[in-house]
């Protein structure tokens, strides 16, 4: 027996149907191919990537993850967190590809496939293999125990449950379904390591076969990575030690709500942000005369990430069948440099390139003039707006 949802009440569809207007707003936003959209995608990929790894201790700066997503070496992140957010990364590329694919089907050597992606680099995780015996969650400061997971001879049996779960049909909203992938297989605990991130990629995986939106800007993982502690808080109250599948789920699907509400909203500022940037980094780009693949450099400065000779190429190549040259791209962080848009740091294969005061100047009109961020409790009697957050 799994975990099961709750009977939604009336404030939980209606919070179901602001997230789904919410996402066709952003739809209709990244229908029509603009010059910003990859960058959107690039970032909110790294961001999500670096926001799952970030709960398990893998902290890397955003322009590392980016860095690593584009096949390239980190400046910062130590080699384990760098082979964690490749692990990651490769996971959940190919998460995007099974999102497209007419026949796929959820089945317990897929989940297992997709933590070998995650957890090749370390062989004692035993990836792509369920765990040999007991495993437990502890408290990493008291070293006390939280969390038991199912006895190991149950695990073949409830994975094989949750995989059948994810192939059925039925009228339950996806981003209900979803969660509660999530939540079955953090609490099954079916592998030594790598649980978390396994969760929130097969979340990932369930809502992209939605098709309402690309999984880039459906999954929650970012948010998460920000919520770190509610996060652990809820599935402690909702896992309550060990494996109680009669325990109410309510509080967990009301957590992922919020999520997802808030997270759509976040990424539908972030159009409005970008949209602006770009708008004045063509005309700065225009006024130098300079090459409209600089764009792409001018935008990571702008968004306070060091830009990298060698990072550049590979977005520029990622975009475009055409390969750029190492000449052709330090002549164009050349120029930029000649003009003040990037101020160089470090030599050799440490330089890196941040924003000059033009692009600080963007960076800086873009965050005073940027929409409030809702902050507010869609469950609660009376919610209040705070705080601001949007693409920087």
């Amino acid at each position: 027996m799994l975990f099961e949802p709750p009977t939604l009440d009336a404030r939980e569809h209606e919070v179901i149907s602001e997230i789904d207007e919410l996402r066709q707003r952003l739809r209709s936003r990244l229908y029509e191919p603009r010059r910003w959209t990859g960058s959107l995608r690039r970032v909110q990929f790294a961001r999500a990537v670096q926001g799952s790894n970030s709960i398990e201790g893998y902290e890397a700066k955003l322009d590392d993850a980016l860095a690593i997503e584009m096949g390239e070496e980190a400046l910062d992140a130590s080699e384990e967190t760098a082979l964690a957010i490749k692990g990651y990364r490769d996971a959940m590329t190919y998460v995007l590809q099974l999102a497209e694919e007419p026949r796929f089907r959820f089945e317990e050597q897929l989940i297992k496939s997709l933590h070998f992606m995650m957890t090749n680099y370390d062989l004692k995780s035993r990836p792509g293999r369920w765990r040999a015996g007991p495993i437990y969650v502890q408290k990493e400061e008291t070293g006390e125990i939280v969390y038991e997971g199912v006895d190991v001879d149950s695990v073949d049996s409830l994975m094989h449950e949750l995989a059948t779960y994810l192939e059925s049909d039925g009228d339950i909203p996806i981003v209900v379904k979803a969660a509660m992938a999530h939540l079955n297989l953090v609490l099954i605990h079916p592998f030594r390591d790598g649980n978390g991130r396994m969760a929130r990629c097969l979340q990932t995986l369930a809502l992209a076969r939605e098709g309402i939106v690309s999984p880039v800007f459906s999954s929650i993982e970012e948010y998460l990575g920000r919520n770190t502690q509610p996060y652990y808080d809820v599935l402690a109250t909702v896992g309550a030690g060990s494996w109680q599948p009669a325990n109410d789920t309510r509080p967990w699907i009301r957590f992922v709500l919020t999520a997802h509400l808030r997270q759509a909203k976040t990424v539908l500022r972030r159009t409005k942000e970008i949209e602006t940037v770009y708008l004045e980094l063509e005309r700065l780009v225009a006024r130098y005369r300079l090459p409209e693949r600089t764009l792409e450099a001018l935008f990571d400065a702008t968004s306070g990430l060091r830009v990298r000779r060698a990072v550049y190429r590979a977005i520029l190549e990622n975009q475009s069948e055409d390969s750029v040259s190492e000449q052709t791209a330090t002549r164009d962080l050349q120029s930029l440099t000649s003009h003040g848009l990037l101020v160089p740091h470090g030599e050799r294969r440490g330089r890196y390139y941040t924003a000059g005061p033009e692009l600080a100047a963007i960076r800086e009109r873009v965050m005073k003039n940027r929409d409030p961020r809702d902050e507010s409790d869609p469950f609660a009697v009376k919610a209040s707006a705070s705080a601001q957050e949007g693409l920087f």
